[in-house]
């Protein structure tokens, strides 16, 4: 008598368009700092130059501050996340370590509490016995960081990665605005500054939804809402300061 044959769609392994365990902490880690500091560098940068033209249309006064603005903004994204991705990555070394010791130490206490994570997703408790202790004879210090604490051995977080990210992203984002203020006239810098951010929101919103699983609808909405609140507030603090100097 014949097994049944296996589905093709299971044969085929996991589908390419679902998250799965393993590449998606780091896709979702590289899109958050992404993301982020290009929206940062949209809004901060926007901020600014419509700001300071809500107080002044000389040209060269608005680029100096955006690029002083952008400058100060970009260095300190890329500060920011070298300096907490290096506090999760020390977190993760230290637990590790802490980990590995603990297999040296205390080998069966550390396979008893394996098995009972799998008894607790579900898994019959000789058939959770008999998973702990493959894995564990097979590579402990993977098994029980994956399984506790969440960690991959060999995919740390890296933080000059994530402080280029942001940096770079930033950049990126901050230039949108200051060249569109830069090189539109006089008496349509603002409306058409506005109209690019806002257009510009509405896409990183979208794609940090598509990547990231979320509703686009709502971080459309958060972005552009977001943006144009800053711009509205910075634009309506420079008309109030200038008219005041002027």
């Amino acid at each position: 008598m014949t097994s049944d044959p296996v589905p093709a769609d299971l044969q085929a392994g996991p589908h390419e368009d679902e998250p799965h365990e393993g590449g998606i902490g780091n896709r979702l880690n590289w899109l958050r700092a992404g993301v982020l500091g290009a929206n940062d560098g949209i809004v901060s940068t926007a901020g600014i130059v419509v700001g300071v033209a809500g107080a002044t249309s000389d040209r060269t006064s608005i680029l100096i501050a955006g690029v002083a603005g952008l400058a100060a903004g970009a260095l300190s994204m890329g500060a920011g996340e070298y300096v907490s991705v290096s506090t999760q990555r020390d977190s993760e070394h230290a637990l590790l370590e802490k980990e590995r010791r603990e297999l040296e130490e205390e080998p069966e206490e550390e396979l008893s509490e394996l098995a009972g994570l799998y008894i607790g997703k579900g898994l019959s408790e000789d058939l959770a016995l008999e998973v702990a202790r493959q894995l564990t004879e097979h590579d402990a210090l993977r098994a029980h960081a994956e399984a506790e604490l969440g960690i991959d051995p060999d995919d740390l977080t890296n933080p000059w990665h994530a402080a280029w990210a942001s940096m770079l992203s930033f950049t990126v984002g901050a230039l949108l605005p200051l060249l569109t203020i830069a090189l539109v006239a006089t008496g349509a810098r603002v409306p058409v500054t506005v109209v690019t951010v806002v257009l510009a929101l509405a896409l990183t919103g979208w794609m940090s939804a598509k990547f990231g699983y979320g509703s686009t609808r709502a971080a459309v909405l958060r972005n552009v809402g977001g943006g144009l609140f800053a711009m509205v507030v910075t634009y309506l603090i420079g008309a109030a300061i200038g008219t005041q100097i002027g």
